[in-house]
């Protein structure tokens, strides 16, 4: 079996990782199974590289807020801003602190200086306003929405003012209370004035639908399309602090499945302006339905990478990554009979697998799933190898 499972491997590039799948994807997801680790990060910065440079990708979108990473964008293609404020401000969940992203950032202005806004490279965020343990107030995405607007049609077609929104939202910290999260009766995403915007966003989003032709030629084409993201991130927000308020069984269920309907939504709309490499949590990016054991018990949702590759179809390429270990956190040489202990034989640092070629190669008898001593690392499911287009395997990260 070891001859086998050695042929199923090859180097980690952009060429190789072309070679396993039918055509070039619009979405190319390489998801990772931890966050935080820089190894990985120079890694997908390397294979970034590579596919701006040899496959003609564009974009790269992030698991991080959306709206926030409108500042990274503005920076790499136009030097809007200066990179430690980008870094500071254009991240969530602290991921503006990485070394790793850092270099991303600053190679991709780099790369854009004096190119054509054809050839620049763009950055996105994948994820909403949103973090472990607070939703954001829809302030932002929806005074952007209704700026937008304002400036640029009639003012009868608005169904508000600016001033009619900001009584209605009230205070931010109304909307980012982290006891909300567990307690649903802290929550204001079912009061009255959460209702009434509700509708309001709705109204706002239809507005910028139906005046889509007027508007691109009113404005730019990336003007309009923020514009959208403003819209979707409202509408999303707006939804999530309404089942932040749900008191039923269901309702973490419904805030997992919300927030990678939100990511599916900004996937799509990244594939739309070309191919993109995304990188994020496996559990985000997988075909398969995602499940968590949270306060409440277990949950299960489908992942934004099954929402979208439902749309996309063979332009979505998901690309998962496995490690041997991560000995600063407590996971150490994985066992023999799992997939990673298999791996881990190779001589390699890291490789690229087949994974159909490894399904064979592993034969009639399925390996056991590793059991990751530590929450922050989720182990690859065996099962899952079916819904893989191909496997990064990284036998050791180091310290970060």
């Amino acid at each position: 079996m070891a001859t086998d499972i050695k042929d199923t491997a090859q180097a980690v590039d952009a060429a190789a990782l072309m070679a396993l799948l039918p055509s070039r994807p619009r979405l190319l997801a390489l998801g990772e199974p931890t966050h935080g680790e820089d190894t990985l990060l120079d890694l997908r910065n390397e294979l970034f590289r590579q596919l701006v440079e040899q496959e003609g990708y564009r974009t790269i979108a992030l698991e991080s807020d959306c709206v926030k990473g409108l500042l990274v964008d503005d920076y790499v293609t136009s030097g809007t801003g200066a990179l430690d404020d980008v870094m500071e401000h254009g991240f969530s969940h602290g991921w503006g602190a990485s070394a790793a992203n850092r270099a991303l950032v600053r190679w991709m202005r780099a790369h854009n200086d004096g190119r054509p806004a054809s050839e620049r490279v763009r950055f996105a965020g994948l994820d909403g306003p949103l973090e472990i343990t607070a939703a954001a107030s829809p302030r932002q995405a929806l005074t952007a929405l209704h700026g937008y607007l304002a400036a640029h049609t009639d003012p009868n077609l608005l169904p508000c003012t600016t001033r009619t929104l900001d009584r209605l939202l009230g205070a931010d910290d109304r909307w980012t209370d982290p006891a909300a999260m567990t307690d649903p009766a802290r929550s204001v995403g079912r009061s009255a004035e959460a209702d009434r915007l509700r509708l309001l966003a709705d109204e706002l989003v239809t507005l910028l639908d139906v005046q889509t032709p007027h508007l691109l030629t009113a404005t730019s084409r990336d003007d309009w399309e923020r514009a959208c993201l403003h819209g979707r991130t409202a509408t999303g927000l707006l939804r999530y602090h309404h089942s932040m308020a749900d008191a039923s069984p269901a309702r973490m269920t419904r805030l997992c499945a919300l927030r990678d309907a939100m990511m599916a939504h900004n996937l799509l709309a990244v594939a739309a302006r070309g191919p993109a490499l995304v990188h994020a949590h496996n559990s985000h990016l997988q075909r398969e339905k995602s499940s968590m054991r949270m306060w409440e018990g277990p949950v299960e949702w489908w992942s934004a990478g099954a929402l979208a590759g439902a749309r996309l179809g063979e332009d979505y390429a998901f690309v998962a990554t496995a490690l041997g270990t991560i000995r600063h956190q407590g996971v150490d040489t994985p066992p023999q009979g799992t997939v990673e202990g298999i791996l881990y034989a190779l001589p390699e640092e890291r490789s690229l697998i087949d994974p159909r070629r490894l399904t064979t190669a592993l034969g009639d008898t399925p390996p056991a799933t590793r059991v990751s001593p530590w929450f922050g690392y989720a182990s690859l499911d065996p099962a899952q190898l079916a819904g893989v287009d191909g496997l990064v395997f990284v036998k050791d990260v180091t310290r970060s």
